[in-house]
Order: C-alpha cells, then structure tokens, then sequence
C-alpha cells in the first residue's frame, strides 16, 4: 500500500467531496427547460464572463493546447528556477477558479472578493488546512467553466487523451515527477496533500513541507488533474442523462454521483496496490472507473 489506510481513506473521502460538491454547483448554473425536441439545458453565466463560444473537437484542441502551453511554462520555470513567476500563475489560477465557485452561491462582486482573499491566505498565510481548503474551491469552477463546452462523446475523448498523457509523463518522460517535485519545493501544489509522519496513529502535520519526503514526514498527494478530469467527465454526464432520460435535476444528479463513486473505487483500488516512493499515474485507474460509471447509468436510463 502506497500510504497508512488512514490517509488512503481521507485521499479517498476528499476526492469523493470534491466531486459531489462540484456536481452540485455545476447543477446550480443549469436550466432546464421543456421543448418539442425533448428536454434542453443551458448555464448562467460565470462570474468572470461568458464561456467560449466553442464545443466538441474545438473544445478538446483548447484544452489540451492549453494544458501543453501551460506544462510547457511551468517546465521552464522548474529548469530556470523560478519559484515566484509559478506562485503568480497559481495565485491566478486560484483566484479565477474560486471566484467561478463562489459565484455560484453569492453575488459576483463579493465572490471576486473573497475569492482574491482566500488566493493570497494560500499564497501568503498557507498551511495544510487552508491549503486543502483552497483547493475544494478550485476545482468544482473548473468544470463550471468547461464541461458545458463537451458533449459525452468529446468528454470521453477528453479523458483517454489525459490519460495517455498522464502515463507518458509519468512511466516515459518523467516531467509530471519533475513538476510535483517542483510545486512541492515551491509550497504551491496543484492538488490535495497530506503531509503525515508515519508509525502508531495519524499525525498530519500543519506545514506544508519543502518536498515529496523530507525526513519523518511523508506527503500524500493527489493530483489537480486527477480530481479535475473525471468531474468535468460527470458533469457532462449529468447534462446527458436530463437531456437524454428527460428527468429532474435532482434525480439526475443522484444518478450522476455514480460516476464519482466508481471513480473513487478505482483510485482506491490504485492505492492499495502502489507501493511506497513510487510515482503512478492516477488517470488511467479513474479513466476506468469513470467509463465503468457511465455505463452503470446507460444501462440504468436504457434497458432497465
């Protein structure tokens, strides 16, 4: 096991959160409506503007063109050594993302606000708490920006193209271990972390430490990606099953959790057979675990 199964449990029990919550603001932007087609759906606006006017393959070029530039950026920096130039694309990166959240549930101007709050508590005050904090809030606007721009088919195409992308730079490059060594150095990781000294018990340490293992103290951490990917994938299928099954959001939403939970089985599956001070990439396991999902509801809204 790669971790004590305590931390495996809170790794688990995280992701899990983060998808439920992000699918319930994601069903909070949505309006449905009856038309003599069948069932429509269209989102509200987010906080920071409209959407790109873009979808299907157009959709998948951007984000992967994007994810590319953006690997690219973050490489240089690592090779040149430029911890401050990352911590300002982070904070930015956070600030944009938790204001789209926030959005949701407060006024626009107050979202922006307390989402610029909450990026320099992370940039300036961070500790383990405020960090994790910081990151339930960054994801779910990820995917209320994006999965309205995807269709089922383009979101899985999206998935097994970041999943090949995954094992190629973590089993063949090895820059996705260059670049969770660098934001771990750097104290500003895109992503869950637990940093916890082993032995009797569970003891989570309040600061983040400078690396993935600095000496009692190891790090647990899940990737950004592998808790943004497969809740932009159950957002659409949430938008599917009401334009496909013509059902409430409530009860599509219900369904949709599906997703997540085999999601979740799958990373836990990971888990338990990693060994120790080793890298794996998480994709390929959530990949499955997501396709398995959708399945499950397609087998539930067509033959049953």
């Amino acid at each position: 096991m790669k971790h004590t199964m305590s931390v495996t449990l809170i790794l688990i029990a995280v992701f899990l959160f983060i998808q439920f919550f992000g699918l319930y603001a994601l069903s909070e932007t949505m309006n449905v409506s009856a038309t003599h087609e069948g069932v429509d759906v269209d989102y509200d606006e987010t906080v920071v503007g409209e959407r790109p006017e873009i979808e299907g393959p157009v959709s998948l070029l951007y984000i992967l063109f994007g994810i590319l530039v953006g690997t690219g950026i973050v490489l240089l920096f690592v090779r040149l050594g430029q911890f401050r130039l990352w911590k300002v694309m982070y904070f930015m990166a956070i600030w944009l993302a938790s204001s789209i959240t926030l959005g949701v549930f407060i006024g626009s101007f107050l979202a922006v606000i307390v989402a610029l709050v909450i990026a320099a508590l992370e940039m300036y005050r961070t500790n383990i708490f405020i960090h994790n904090i910081t990151e339930v809030l960054i994801y779910p606007g990820i995917a209320i920006l994006f999965a309205p721009l995807f269709n089922i088919v383009w979101a899985a195409l999206l998935l097994l193209a970041i999943t090949a992308y995954d094992m190629f730079a973590v089993w063949k490059s090895g820059h996705m271990v260059t670049l969770a060594r660098f934001q771990t150095s750097s104290k500003a990781f895109a992503g869950f972390v637990i940093p916890y000294s082993p032995g009797k018990g569970l003891k989570i340490k309040k600061k983040i430490p400078r690396g993935i293992k600095e000496g009692s103290v190891r790090t647990a951490i899940l990737g950004g990606g592998d808790i943004a990917f497969p809740l932009i994938f159950a957002g659409v299928v949430l938008d599917w099953i009401i334009r496909t099954a013509g059902i409430g959001k409530s009860l599509a939403l219900l369904e949709a959790f599906i997703v997540p939970l085999l999601a979740a089985a799958a990373l836990l599956l990971l888990f338990v057979r990693a060994e120790k001070e080793k890298f794996y990439p998480a994709m390929p396991f959530v990949t499955a675990g997501c396709f398995a999902g959708f399945a499950l509801i397609w087998i539930i809204n067509t033959l049953l």
